[in-house]
């Protein structure tokens, strides 16, 4: 078989096994052995993580609409809907995994992990 041919399928599937392991290190971050996953409680992580090195808290802005009770007019009944505005409690933690991996940072709703991001590599 031709070198050329073997070097350049070579290339690709090394492109495209580092592609598929760049969609799944979203979904999980890798702490002392172990895999903190999607789903995962904030006890579960800090059990697998350790303490982060920063943690914010803000409020995620909600809408829900609620129907309101129906009013009698003559023979009309109308329903009044009423928008309410909430807050979604969301809780985001930051790791340092140290010189040269990426700042991580771990977004939680209602107690468990919602999703998993990378900000700058680490240079110090």
């Amino acid at each position: 078989m031709n070198p050329s041919i073997v070097r350049t399928a070579a290339v690709i599937l090394a492109f495209l096994a580092s592609s598929l392991f760049t969609c799944a290190s979203a979904q999980s971050l890798r702490c002392k052995g172990d895999l903190a996953q999607i789903g995962n409680s904030k006890g579960t992580i800090l059990q697998k993580c350790g303490e982060p090195v920063m943690k914010d808290n803000f409020c995620k802005p909600a809408q829900e609409t609620v129907a309101g009770a129906p009013v009698v007019s003559g023979n009309n009944t109308n329903v009044t809907n009423i928008t309410v505005n909430s807050c979604v409690p969301v809780e985001e933690w930051t790791y340092n995994p140290g010189y040269g991996q990426f700042m991580t940072m771990l977004l939680f709703e209602g107690g468990s992990l919602k999703s998993i991001r990378y900000g700058e590599r680490v240079t110090r």
